[in-house]
């Protein structure tokens, strides 16, 4: 219970933040491992996929801040505001990006195919496709966050 307090006590709205990441990050290991049938360490600390992780740090943030300073609170305001942005970016902007990089690398294999002779310096080079989310990955991430802020007690 001291670790607890010590983890906790010291700056609690962005520790609750972070377990809601860590906590996020490690089921969308462990869900993405599940799947596919193979582990990825990489998805720890790659962005996209189920649960949001951007989702679950906000909302984590979110329920911490009213719990602590309440709903009519500047903070909470504030981490309310941040949370509503980041997840419309993670399902708009962010996805939009991952739908282009798969045409283009899908463009540039062929591409590569046909003038791998004349272009050796581009090589095995693809863009990373998995960058944001699905309006149901962000809602899993919300979930995940509104949890992790309610489990942990305000020290």
């Amino acid at each position: 219970m001291e670790l607890f307090k010590q983890v906790y006590g010291f700056n609690y709205l962005l520790s609750i933040s972070l377990t809601g990441w860590l906590v996020a990050q490690v089921l969308k290991t462990l869900l993405n491992g599940l799947l596919l049938g193979k582990f990825s360490l990489e998805r720890m600390w790659g962005s996209g996929g189920m649960p949001s992780s951007h989702s679950a740090t906000v909302c984590s943030l979110v329920v911490a801040a009213a719990r602590l300073y309440g709903p009519d609170s500047a903070i909470f305001g504030l981490a309310f505001i941040m949370a509503i942005i980041v997840m419309y970016d993670a399902m708009g902007v962010r996805r939009e990006t991952g739908e282009q990089a798969k045409i283009l690398n899908r463009m540039l294999t062929d591409w590569m195919e046909a003038e791998s002779a004349n272009s050796p310096f581009l090589g095995d080079k693809k863009l990373k496709e998995m960058v944001g989310h699905t309006p149901f990955e962000v809602l899993g991430g919300a979930i995940v966050g509104v949890a992790v802020g309610w489990i942990i007690p305000i020290i």
